[in-house]
């Protein structure tokens, strides 16, 4: 009995240190959800507002991966590799990866060339047009930009921009009315042949010169019945041939070499004969600078061309060949020119290069159209003259243009030589020799080339 009683009595004692255990638990646990559902009270009852918590690093895998750079040579651009094998171009890929591809796949979608117009970015984007013709003088058709190499300072850029497409034309037409009467009948009678040479998405101004620049009339559409009227009034008479005579034969009656009695005499001398030649004006550099001048204002999407028809002569213009030839490469104008007088007669162009000094310079359009990339048709005929309207403007729609990201610093504004060669044998490449840089018109002229791009390679933002 007795140790039954003991062992009750040790049950209990467990069960009461069980029990009590339980409520401690309990209690704790109570305590414990009572806390986390009350509200913070002193933080309730802060005025002061909390100071600015630290900002949580992002996380890494979202960093999208920058596009590959541009293909150092054209030939790796938009053309597939050999390396590529089935499994890897029907394997998945991220949006980076494929933003990434399409770099190496050509010319980016439409939408992207239009987003890139709109960017504005502190790069330096230069253009060269430039005509190719083969052995026999024709113009060859269906290069690529693959077939291209620019070099600018020695150094051989990427191409970023190619095409092929014409753009409307800006052309300044420049008139020289100083030539003598027999070629302004030439000019005046193939000037209504103008105008078909032009297309109605074409503008034209008209300049005239003498002894001074005249401006017929701003842009108009080279469709206009504006400019059949300008072009009508542009026609001049020219000069005349003339040539001072003094002496004894400038007097009315002469016999012997001497005057007749009853003559006044002019107090010229008995038995002298001079010739005095009176001064010939022909300010084609101011005329020339002048159109420049209105086509540097022009909208940069347009090819900007000065058209000349001249014998070529220069004489007593107050901007040197120098000057104009800088500005004209500078805002990307290009000249052409149809040559006619004595100039364009086979021979006596050659006999006009030869400058005498201190005299006039017979035949300065050579120069310019080298320099700046264009051409001139050396024509005596009116047949011929209207015949080289038309010409000059299919050669000049029939230009490519590449454009590249110069590596030369934004603050050099020396001049800078460029040449483009084409890897195709026995081609003649016809464009300008070199540019000086214009910061205003880079921009510009990267919308104009994205806008035309066509079979270009990939095109990225270059860094600022």
């Amino acid at each position: 009995m007795a140790r039954e009683r003991g062992i009750r009595m040790t049950l209990g004692t467990q069960r009461v240190w069980v029990g009590g255990l339980a409520m401690l638990l309990a209690s704790a646990g109570c305590q414990a959800i009572a806390q986390n559902q009350m509200p913070d009270a002193p933080q309730a009852q802060q005025s002061v507002p909390n100071a600015p918590q630290p900002q949580a690093l992002p996380t890494l895998n979202t960093i999208t991966p920058v596009a590959p750079a541009l293909p150092t040579t054209p030939s790796e651009a938009g053309a597939s590799t050999s390396t590529d094998t089935p499994a890897q171009a029907a394997a998945p890929t991220t949006d980076a990866t494929d933003a990434a591809q399409s770099q190496d796949q050509g010319p980016p979608p439409a939408s992207t060339r239009t987003a890139l117009n709109t960017l504005s970015v502190n790069v330096q984007f230069h253009t060269i047009p430039f005509t190719v013709k083969d052995r026999k003088g024709h113009l060859v058709p269906g290069l690529t930009y693959r077939d291209v190499r620019v070099y600018e300072n020695g150094v051989l850029v990427h191409p970023a921009a190619f095409t092929t497409d014409p753009a409307p034309l800006s052309v300044a037409l420049v008139i020289d009315q100083s030539v003598t009467h027999d070629t302004m009948e030439k000019i005046n009678d193939s000037l209504s042949a103008l105008q078909g040479a032009f297309a109605p998405s074409d503008e034209v101004a008209v300049f005239t010169y003498n002894n001074g620049v005249k401006e017929q009339t701003t842009f108009t559409g080279a469709q206009s019945a504006r400019l059949s009227a300008v072009l009508e009034q542009s026609k001049a008479v020219g000069r005349d041939p003339l040539m001072g005579l003094t002496g004894p034969l400038a007097h009315d009656q002469v016999v012997n070499n001497m005057p007749i009695d009853g003559v006044a005499d002019s107090g010229h001398q008995p038995g002298s004969m001079s010739f005095t030649v009176p001064k010939e004006y022909h300010t084609l550099n101011d005329a020339i600078l002048a159109a420049a001048k209105a086509l540097s204002a022009t909208d940069y999407h347009r090819q900007r061309i000065i058209y000349v028809i001249s014998d070529g002569k220069e004489y007593g213009s107050k901007a040197s060949q120098k000057e104009v030839i800088r500005y004209l490469l500078t805002n990307n104008v290009e000249v052409w020119a149809t040559q006619v007088g004595d100039a364009s007669l086979k021979g006596m162009g050659f006999v006009d290069r030869m400058h005498i000094p201190l005299t006039m310079r017979d035949d300065v359009l050579p120069k310019y159209t080298a320099q700046t990339g264009g051409q001139f048709d050396s024509e005596f005929r009116p047949r011929g003259i209207e015949d080289s309207f038309s010409h000059i403007a299919a050669e000049v729609r029939a230009q490519y243009a590449v454009g590249y990201y110069t590596h030369e610093s934004p603050f050099n504004e020396s001049y800078r030589k460029t040449e483009v060669r084409v890897l195709r044998p026995d081609l003649t490449i016809i464009c300008k020799d070199g540019y000086y840089p214009n910061a205003s018109d880079s921009a510009r002229a990267r919308s104009k080339m994205m806008q035309n791009t066509q079979g270009a390679p990939a095109t990225t933002p270059a860094p600022q």
